[in-house]
């Protein structure tokens, strides 16, 4: 295994960036491969153009007949970008992608052949469903599923296949796929905003929820992976010593971009160009190895489709530069992990981004309306926004080094802070002249300048308020944003729907005028949500004894806060706003708790076999070798060899030590996964949470202790300085 470590070492020393070359503009590149308006107004008809706008601006129906003609324009288009398959491109409850081609061609009369594909074909298509997480919706025995095209998200032509965004649902129904309850929370989000909107602004017809995630990754040279079984099958280092140099310098971060990654991050850009996912921002991280990619904002389904396509695009090109990308959040320990920080807002067909004030007291109030809603959403369900993040990967992420606690919190800086304390004094029921005046000149109408002068961020918080959007900071890097942002399209229309009733009624129960309401309600909201608020540091004993004091839920496992997503308080939210039944809440919750013990089980297998067949038969070797020169010198010093021997018959009692704790918690750990293996659910969940992985640190400590002492040319697995460092 040694000599496998040294050959990758060797491999990597030869290589050489491949090259890229970029002979179009950005903007020229930009959307080629997409089947957009721009594509569709050259290929459609008139009628099957304006079907489709319309199917995506008011969710109407698309005419079987207009169906096909949208199909026989699609597959004409392929077919000029290369293209010889079609499929229906999903994402099912696995958090990643899936896709089943088939080809244009078929046969006809005559011996003869031609390409075909027509609206049936287009509209929907018939996978095996059976073999798909399906949380007991369908029987094994039940196959049937279906894919419906998602006309929202366009086409697009990706190598030689015309992609097509669909969702993915039950025989019966339901659900099983993360992109129908995003669209069906957008919906709910639409409706509840737009109206919020009309008392501000009659022309509001549609608000669209829009995200801008940044997707943070560990690149690893292949060579070097390979030598690693654990990054191989958890995609993660169960076991390795921390080199003597990692981030502590803060010198990676914003740095010098490695020729190397440089390559592969324009390789990768200009597929995303082709593929319109438009990304702008590229950098070094701050732990070594690490870098970012961020896109401009986009219309939050399509965001979702694009982060998803975006992973699946980065596995191909990495390969092409003789990389291994890292999506996991806590890939190496004692160093940052990955997050994928989802930046939310709400934008109206007015071009109106109602997280950012205006020039007026009535844009401001509008801004303000929309802010403390969105605080109180999260503080009336951030239980289920923790639950909305949480898997088996960001379990190791959250609360360590930069990443968020578990615990949610809202930052929206000193200054907003200041605006809220002072609403909070607002007289109940009608205002007075005075008050009024001094409320829209003094309080709303200057936060504009409080925002230009706001510089504040807290990095530890895991939803922040940074300017002209809110933050969802605690999401994984190797999550889908369907989840999250399902949950909080969710939120935010069930509070904007309550917030409209109580204004409502203050305006015709108590003769209120609009502002005079709109005040009286923001000012109970604001003291209600008092306790979610928090400008500190988020790490330590100090914030959860105080979150405690609050009220604030800290569910630090995934099993643990998973449970929300089944309270009684979730599934009527879900089913009031129409976004899942009872059935396919319950349904992703089993799915979500058998994911997490699937992955500590397979990790508690990879750690025990990496153990015992590779550290311990190494350590055994090298103490061998000690050993035998422990008996040369008693062979050439007689009994006073212990003077000369001491340390290494120290050395070898200490590796004996070592080697026998990690096989005592390696059986103990099996054992613990065997009584888990009996249970289901919850139990057998909690079991793995709370018993077997438990053993993970102790086994890693020993082999660590192991990897300093062992001679560095007999050591078996790549180390982390070779892992970070070389590139």
């Amino acid at each position: 295994m040694s000599s496998l470590r040294f050959s990758a070492l060797q491999e990597v020393l030869h290589r050489n960036p491949v090259l890229v070359e970029e002979n179009e503009r950005r903007s020229e590149l930009f959307g080629k491969n997409v089947f957009n308006e721009q594509a569709m107004r050259q290929y459609m008809t008139k009628e099957a153009y304006q079907s489709v706008i319309d199917a995506i601006e008011f969710g109407t129906k698309i005419d079987r007949k207009i169906a096909d003609q949208i199909a026989v324009s699609m597959k004409d288009w392929a077919l000029s970008k290369g293209a010889t398959h079609y499929t229906h491109w999903f994402q099912p409850l696995t958090g990643a992608t899936a896709e089943k081609h088939d080809a244009f061609f078929e046969t006809v009369e005559g011996s003869r052949a031609m390409e075909r594909f027509d609206g049936g074909q287009l509209v929907q298509q018939e996978p095996d469903a059976s073999s798909f997480p399906h949380g007991g919706i369908r029987n094994t025995f039940e196959a049937r599923g279906y894919t419906a095209w998602d006309p929202t998200s366009p086409a697009f032509v990706y190598g030689t296949t015309l992609c097509i965004p669909t969702v993915f649902v039950a025989y019966t129904g339901e659900a099983l796929d993360n992109k129908a309850p995003l669209l069906r929370a957008l919906q709910a989000v639409d409706t509840a905003a737009t109206a919020v909107c009309k008392y501000f602004d009659k022309n509001v017809s549609k608000v669209n929820a829009t995200l801008g995630w940044e997707q943070e990754y560990f690149l690893i040279d292949v060579a070097l992976a390979n030598a690693r079984p654990d990054i191989m099958m958890t995609g993660r280092t169960l076991l390795g010593h921390s080199p003597a140099k990692g981030q502590q310098l803060d010198d990676h971060y914003f740095g010098s971009i490695p020729t190397r990654v440089l390559n592969f991050m324009r390789d990768l850009e200009q597929e995303c160009m082709l593929l319109g996912v438009p990304v702008k921002t590229r950098h070094n991280e701050v732990a070594p190895n690490q870098f970012e990619l961020a896109p401009i904002f986009e219309e939050a389904n399509l965001a979702v489709d694009h982060n998803s396509l975006l992973m699946d695009v980065m596995e191909k090109v990495s390969q092409r530069h003789k990389f291994k990308v890292l999506f996991h959040e806590k890939p190496f320990q004692g160093i940052n992990g990955s997050g994928k920080h989802n930046n939310w807002s709400l934008s109206t067909n007015t071009g109106i981004n109602l997280l950012s004030p205006g020039k007026t007291p009535m844009k401001n109030l509008q801004f303000l309306t929309f802010f403390v809603n969105t605080i109180k959403a999260v503080h009336d369900y951030e239980e289920l926004i923790r639950a909305s993040i949480a898997s088996a990967s960001n379990d190791y992420r959250l609360g360590a080094n930069e990443a968020p606690p578990a615990i949610i919190s809202v930052f929206i800086g000193t200054q907003l802070s200041e605006v809220l304390d002072e609403l909070e004094n607002v007289t109940k029921g009608k205002l007075s002249p005075e008050e009024k005046t001094d409320l829209k000149l003094n309080i709303v109408g200057k936060i504009p300048e409080i925002l230009l002068d706001n510089t504040d961020r807290n990095r530890t918080s895991p939803f922040a308020f940074t300017g002209n959007k809110f933050e969802l900071r605690a999401v994984g890097s190797w999550s889908n944003c369907a989840g999250p942002m399902t949950v909080l399209n969710t939120i935010i229309a069930k509070q904007l729907n309550e917030f409209k009733e109580e204004v409502d009624k203050l305006i015709d129960a108590k003769n209120l005028k609009k502002d005079e309401a709109i005040f009286n309600v923001l000012r109970e909201y604001i003291k209600a949500s008092k306790s979610i608020r928090f400008e500190g540091d988020g790490y330590g004993e100090a914030w959860e004894k105080e979150a405690k004091k609050r009220g604030l839920s800290n569910n630090k496992t995934t099993p643990e806060a998973l449970k929300a997503k089944v309270s009684k308080k979730a599934i009527s939210l879900f089913e009031e706003m129409g976004v899942m039944n009872k059935v396919e809440v319950e349904a992703r919750h089993e799915i979500e708790l058998e994911e997490y013990s699937k992955k500590i089980q397979i990790e508690s297998r990879v750690l025990g076999d990496i153990a015992r067949n590779h550290v311990i038969p190494i350590a055994i070797q090298y103490q061998n070798t000690l050993i035998e020169n422990v008996r040369g010198l008693k062979e050439i010093f007689g009994n006073n060899f212990e003077k000369y021997a001491n340390e290494q018959i120290d050395l070898i009692q200490k590796i004996s030590l070592h080697i026998a704790e990690i096989n005592s918690k390696v059986e103990l750990m099996i054992e613990e996964r065997k009584k888990a293996n009996k249970l289901t659910g919850q139990k057998n969940a909690d079991a793995y949470c709370n018993k077997v992985k438990p053993y993970f640190d102790e086994i890693r400590y020993h082999c660590d202790k192991l990897e300093l002492m062992v001679d560095d040319n007999l050591w078996p697995l790549t180390k982390y300085r070779e892992l970070l460092f070389t590139r």
